[in-house]
């Protein structure tokens, strides 16, 4: 069926005209984006349709490193208090209205203050914005915010037409207008997204594509068949078990970094009636849940050794994880006794997962494991577009929470455990660990950050609102003539300087 809608898309694009000799990609995504509004949206795909749709007011280099893009130079004040930012001046959105300091005080103002806006928590700490010339604004805090850089590197900074933001106010992800190096063609729900290349753009001499359509194909083993095909150019998220045939492919390329993010499930603690569970209300079942797992085995049979085993929101290599606290052990008896103590020997529980096979896969090897400690895990598989209007509105009990990550660390934790963090769909809420984490997002020393983050996962490590598993490498392959591409650990799809001969 999903080879067959697929086919039945590529048709359909036909009849979007492209000129003679003109060069399109089609690139095969895992999920269908969210509604494409930066304002509203959420998921992992939305993100990678932006970096060609939209840009921001920075951007993050392949080694991590905040670099210019719609900003050409910032800097803080002393106290940290004020960001000033110039920006560049031959910009203009794709409604051919211009990109100025108004522009960005009006896209700010909008992600902190429209109704269904998902940015107000990551711009939080911005007392105001104003236009301190025609090219220049400033952001005043309402005290230090560390991590605003990296807000302004994602969603949060992407910049979108504010003529046609306020004609369509909630409904722009209907037609979406930004400045990026494509501009929205149209849509059709489960099956394609196509843009075309914007002469306008700044950056125009390093777009060498004319057309992207985007493909979401959950499956993993339609997605390469559709590549080895022809009938992809490229695609994001090869499984680990695919990635041999690849390399060994003459006619592909293989390329991998490894992630930022990390993968996760959460428990409904605190959203709605089916947070009354016992799962949801004791700890100690949440724990014993994660002491059955061998999240090493995980790694192994699901991603062929690609991904690395973790238990925190950060990568064991990464200088803010807490090694203190170190990947637990699988432990079946210890599991077995806590949830004796919690008054169970045996226990129901549903899992809402996304229906693409590999994330299937992960959660059948958990499902075996944990069932010697006595979990009955049914899986509820739906499509992820579903699931992430499903897991917001508390219509889950315990469910998948990958997440791709942020080259800050609040923007891997902050969002999901605050108590009015926008992404926090478990709705836990511990005001111990509020102050924590807002401390650290509001300094600029790195150490006392990390002593803050630090404390913070002693306590999260013990509550286990999230139960983390891992941080999987981002994997793409592609074509042979498809040249220029240059993997990033943040899982994005950067299409300046891609060719396809």
């Amino acid at each position: 069926m999903q080879k067959t809608r697929l086919l039945a898309g590529l048709l359909a694009g036909i009849l979007i005209a492209v000129p003679a000799g003109a060069s399109e990609l089609r690139i095969g995504l895992q999920d269908d984006a969210d509604v494409l509004d930066p304002a509203q949206s959420r998921t992992f795909v939305g993100r990678i349709v932006y970096t060609a749709l939209c840009d921001k007011l920075v951007d993050v280099s392949p080694t991590l490193e905040i670099v210019p893009q719609l900003a050409t130079d910032w800097k803080w004040s002393d106290d940290g208090s004020e960001l000033t930012m110039n920006l560049r001046k031959d910009v203009v959105f794709h409604d051919e209205t211009p990109f100025n300091a108004a522009a960005v005080v009006a896209n700010i103002q909008r992600s902190q203050t429209l109704p269904e806006s998902r940015r107000k928590s990551e711009l939080s700490s911005v007392k105001s914005v104003e236009a301190t010339g025609d090219y220049q604004v400033k952001f005043t805090l309402k005290s230090p915010d560390a991590s605003l850089l990296a807000q302004l590197s994602d969603r949060s900074g992407m910049m979108v037409s504010p003529k046609a933001a306020a004609e369509l106010g909630a409904n722009l992800g209907s037609k979406p207008v930004c400045s990026g190096p494509f501009k929205f063609v149209e849509r059709v729900q489960q099956d394609r997204i196509v843009l075309e290349k914007f002469p306008h753009y700044w950056n125009a001499a390093n777009v060498f594509i004319d057309k992207v359509t985007f493909l979401p194909i959950p499956d993993s083993t339609v997605r390469l068949a559709n590549l080895q095909s022809g009938d992809l150019d490229m695609l994001e998220r090869l499984a680990a078990t695919d990635a041999a045939a690849v390399k060994a492919d003459s006619k592909l390329t293989y390329a991998d970094a490894i992630g930022v993010g990390y993968l996760a499930m959460i428990a409904n603690v605190g959203n709605g009636p089916l947070a009354d569970n016992p799962f949801g209300k004791d700890k100690r079942l949440r724990q014993a849940f994660s002491l059955a797992i061998d999240r090493e085995a995980v790694n192994q049979v699901v991603y062929e050794g690609t991904s690395v085993a973790g238990n925190q929101p950060f990568p064991p290599n990464s200088p803010w994880y807490d090694k203190d606290i170190p990947v637990p052990a699988r432990d079946v008896e210890k599991a077995k006794a806590l949830m004796k103590e919690a008054g169970f020997a045996t226990l129901d529980i549903e899992f809402a997962t996304p229906n693409n096979p590999v994330t299937m896969q992960r959660m059948q090897v958990i499902q075996s494991m944990v069932a010697e400690a006595g979990f009955n895990v049914k899986l509820k598989a739906t499509e992820f577009a579903t699931l992430q209007s499903e897991l917001p509105a508390g219509k889950f009990q315990f469910g998948h929470a990958d997440w791709s990550g942020r080259v800050d660390p609040d923007g891997n934790l902050r969002e999901f455990v605050t108590c009015k963090g926008a992404i926090n769909d478990a709705k836990y809420c511990n005001p111990e660990v509020d102050t924590l984490l807002n401390a650290a997002r509001s300094s600029t020393d790195n150490a006392a950050r990390k002593q803050k983050y630090d404390a913070a996962a002693r306590i999260l490590n013990d509550d286990l609102p999230i139960i983390y598993l891992g941080h999987q490498a981002w994997i793409w392959a592609l074509k042979k003539n498809v040249t220029g591409f240059v993997p990033s650990p943040d899982g994005m799809i950067r299409l300046q300087g891609v060719k396809k001969s």
